[in-house]
């Protein structure tokens, strides 16, 4: 007789297989995921600047800005061999309260850096000291403040954190730059300061009292007003008040709405005055405002103007982020704050705050307008300064049209960033490394 099959032979393969293929689905499925969270590893960046109310539209050109940089970036690669950057986007609502508010919504949303400027000095100077307890808080899980437009000195003097960059002009560098210019321009002789009632507005106007005095000490200041920033909506009682102390300048450090609003007043009012301010030009609307009013004249700072001769770099990004994003473009610093930023992290080989602020002490960078270098006393980035004047094409001095006007950018001087900084202020409390 056969011996009898064993029925349970099957049941046994069964048995052994399973555990077998459940452990090479658990690997897989464990490799899976750990390929999908290397896939999904971003650098996030954390923009906060206003994107509502009166200085809505300065916020977007800064964003837009900061986003064409980002996708460059990442179209080469990103950072450390393939890390993409990823822009996380908040409304400061020009409010040091809210600003705060949502910089915690950043850090729970990942945020190592956060990049703002636009929200003016009182803001940037919350989010920096905000910034600075999280940090003591929470070491190993640091932030790091890239501040591309908010110029108070003491955000790199008596108040500088470690943390902390600014990738613009101070407000002592520009007003020096302006003061150079005034010195060589004779009939500047008497001028009044009409400024924003915050920090940066009064620092503006002691600034041009001293250092324009001291370049031009026969100028007449004939008075000073301080106002509400982003609240005036009728600058004539203003202008009226000006216009009574016999001046013909003003030194004011508006911008945004506040600064076109006051020019059209004087023009209103027949006040063929020359304005000097920071950064008018790179605000959306001025050359317009300008071309409407057709009176007075004014001349600003920025680290390029579009039409400037010997850029050919500058004018090439111009003309590539223009066909992108069918926006003009104005702000190199803003663009390459973000790959200062890059080039810390490849530099340092790491995204840990601590060791890339480390790296962006003392970097030097090709930018399109030159190589310029963070200082390392004070975080202070020197880069260069051009006075410019907003005036009619005459194809000579002026070449380019701007916000489809027939005005743009007259260069009046030019200054390297080491020529106009100023001694450090600044004692730097370093943590260890």
């Amino acid at each position: 007789m056969g011996q009898a099959p064993n029925n349970n032979e099957g049941d046994n393969q069964v048995r052994i297989q399973q555990p077998v293929k459940l452990a090479a689905m658990a690997i897989a499925a464990g490799l899976a995921i750990g390929a999908a969270a290397q896939a999904q590893e971003t650098y996030k960046l954390a923009y906060i600047d206003p994107l509502s109310g009166p200085f809505a539209n300065v916020g977007e050109l800064m964003l837009s800005h900061l986003q064409y940089a980002v996708e460059d970036i990442n179209a080469k690669g990103g950072v450390l061999g393939g890390i993409p950057l990823e822009m996380l986007q908040f409304d400061s609502k020009l409010s040091a309260q809210e600003s705060q508010s949502v910089l915690q919504a950043a850090i729970d949303q990942g945020a190592r850096a956060v990049i703002t400027g636009g929200s003016g000095s009182s803001v940037v100077t919350s989010l920096v000291q905000a910034v600075e307890r999280w940090n003591r808080r929470n070491p190993g899980k640091e932030l790091l403040v890239l501040n591309h437009s908010s110029i108070d000195p003491e955000l790199t003097g008596k108040n500088c954190s470690f943390w902390h960059f600014q990738t613009e002009a101070s407000t002592a560098m520009k007003m020096q730059a302006l003061a150079n210019v005034i010195a060589q321009m004779p009939d500047v002789e008497k001028i009044f300061l009409l400024n924003q009632d915050y920090a940066h507005g009064r620092q503006w106007a002691s600034y041009g009292r001293a250092m324009v005095g001291q370049a031009r000490p026969d100028i007449e200041f004939t008075g000073e007003m301080l106002h509400p920033i982003g609240q005036v909506k009728d600058f004539a009682p203003y202008v009226g008040n000006a216009a009574q102390t016999g001046a013909t300048a003003l030194i004011t450090g508006n911008w945004g709405q506040d600064l076109t609003l006051l020019m059209r007043a004087a023009g209103d009012a027949g006040r063929d005055w020359h304005f000097f301010n920071h950064s008018a030009g790179s605000m959306p609307g001025t050359v317009s405002a300008v071309s409407m009013i057709q009176k007075g004249k004014l001349t600003w700072v920025a680290e390029w103007h579009p039409g400037q001769a010997n850029t050919e770099a500058a004018h090439g990004l111009a003309k590539a982020y223009n066909a992108r994003t069918g926006k003009d473009f104005l702000a190199p610093r803003i663009d390459f704050t973000p790959r200062l930023l890059a080039a810390a992290i490849d530099r340092a080989g790491s995204m840990a705050s601590l060791e890339v602020a480390h790296a962006l002490e003392g970097l030097s960078y090709d930018s399109v307008i030159g190589p310029v270098t963070m200082r390392a006393a004070d975080h202070q980035l020197l880069l260069p300064q051009v006075v410019n004047t907003v005036a009619p094409v005459d194809g000579d001095k002026v070449t380019v049209g701007w916000e489809g006007t027939n005005y743009g950018f007259r260069t009046d001087g030019m200054f390297a960033g080491e020529v106009l900084v100023q001694e450090p202020q600044c004692d730097m409390k370093r943590p260890a490394s």
